[in-house]
């Protein structure tokens, strides 16, 4: 385990912006500080506050987010695309992005970004473009994941997630332990500027577990991780963050440290999807649940796949692979079968997405502003049970899957609505 380091607490300046201090540990007790919590929309566990978009428009709810304090639209707006996931976005374009979703959604936006995206070009771009359109700090509840730090570009592309970010000018490494989790948590703050992050948690520890060389290796990467935590607690245990969890691809990985440290809440990536939701992670997402852990369900379009894309994962997808080939059977089928019930596969995958009653919310993402109506809109939706039942009845979901005639995706009778075919894949929903 890591030794004793430095735990950053923080004072609150007229902006009511928490200032970084430092205390060394061990030398006396920690005071608890009151974090800046977004104005007038937080409610406690246990409760629902519902909000409409416009005075008109159609009901959005602000869930509980486990034991964070906090509650949160079902959309939370995934910054990747901030950070030049896929495609080179322009600072105009990008200031459009970020104006659409805060029309869009009601206050507080919840918005979800990482060290990695874009190798901290997505904090740099949502600090400097919240102060410039005069969003209030508590207007806004971000989620910063951590683990990934910048450092200087020396081949001619990024070397943590080829082919994918575009346009960089830094690469990004691994930096998991005690001390490298606070250095990622001061450079995200520096990058944000005004801002905070409510929400934190360890990136990638699957990947970093993955990389293990042998048994000893592997123990020792997981107090690296063990030691991340411990930072992170005390940074919550300070008051200078609202809740503490884990973002990962591999929910193993979520289910083993769910059981090692004190997690809040939660993000899955590519996980538990209309494609893929095994019956041990349902009964998983029930564990965390129960124990009051929140979930943000994120990527339920496997970076795009499911709406036509040519990425699975972030990985360009390759038809000559058995495994992908019968990834794009399943899509074929799945569009079909969408379209005959007049949704799109956007639609569809995120209803599902939200239809465990153990999520609190979709993180979504898309590099085009003249989407982000059609994203939320796809959260509020209406599926018609008839779709469900094609869809178990071909085996392209779990016959036994509980839970969709209770969808919050939207109610489940058979009536059309005006959705024609829905966002594009362009929708990638990291």
């Amino acid at each position: 385990m890591v030794s004793a380091g430095w735990l950053r607490r923080g004072s609150l300046d007229e902006k009511g912006l928490a200032q970084p201090q430092i205390t060394r540990l061990g030398t006396g007790s920690l005071a608890r500080e009151p974090v800046h919590k977004p104005a007038n929309r937080i409610t406690r566990l246990g409760t629902t506050n519902v909000t409409k978009n416009q005075p008109d428009g159609p009901a959005i709810a602000h869930r509980p987010l486990g034991k964070t304090g906090l509650s949160i639209p079902t959309v939370v707006f995934g910054a990747t695309c901030l950070g030049n996931l896929f495609v080179e976005m322009s600072d105009g374009d990008k200031r459009e992005l970020i104006q659409q979703w805060l029309a869009h959604m009601p206050a507080p936006v919840a918005i979800d970004s990482a060290g990695k995206y874009g190798a901290g070009l997505s904090l740099e771009v949502l600090g400097r473009e919240l102060k410039a359109l005069g969003v209030k700090p508590g207007d806004v509840i971000l989620s910063n994941k951590l683990a990934w730090r910048r450092v200087p570009l020396t081949t001619p592309e990024p070397t943590f997630e080829p082919g994918v970010w575009i346009g960089l000018k830094h690469d990004a490494v691994q930096d998991i332990s005690y001390d490298g989790i606070l250095r990622c948590y001061d450079d995200g703050c520096r990058m944000l500027g005004d801002y905070r992050p409510q929400l934190v948690s360890v990136h990638d520890p699957d990947e970093y577990l993955a990389a293990t060389e042998d048994r000893e290796d592997r123990r020792r990467r997981l107090d690296d991780i063990l030691g991340a935590y411990r930072a992170l607690e005390e940074l919550r245990d300070a008051g200078q963050v609202s809740g503490v969890g884990v973002g990962a691809k591999d929910w193993r990985t979520i289910r083993e440290l769910s059981s090692l440290c004190r997690l809040d809440w939660v993000m899955m990536a590519n996980s538990f999807t209309v494609l893929n939701h095994p019956p041990e992670l349902v009964r998983f997402i029930d564990t965390l649940a129960e124990r009051q852990i929140g979930l943000i369900n994120s990527a339920v379009m496997h970076g795009g796949f499911l709406g036509g894309g040519n990425f699975f994962d972030y990985r360009p997808i390759d038809p000559a692979d058995r495994e992908d080939a019968r990834r794009l059977q399943w899509r074929d089928q799945f569009a079909q079968i969408c379209q005959r019930h007049e949704r799109s596969p956007f639609q569809v995958a995120v209803a599902f997405g939200l239809s465990h009653p153990g999520v609190a919310a979709v993180a979504l993402s898309t590099s085009q502003p003249g989407r982000v109506g059609e994203m939320v809109s796809a959260a509020l939706g209406d599926i018609p049970s008839a779709l469900w039942s094609e869809l178990r009845g071909l085996g392209l979901i779990d016959a036994d899957y509980p839970h969709l005639e209770t969808s919050k995706g939207g109610s489940t009778d058979d009536r059309g609505d005006d959705s024609g075919s829905g966002p594009p894949a362009s929708l990638a929903g990291r």
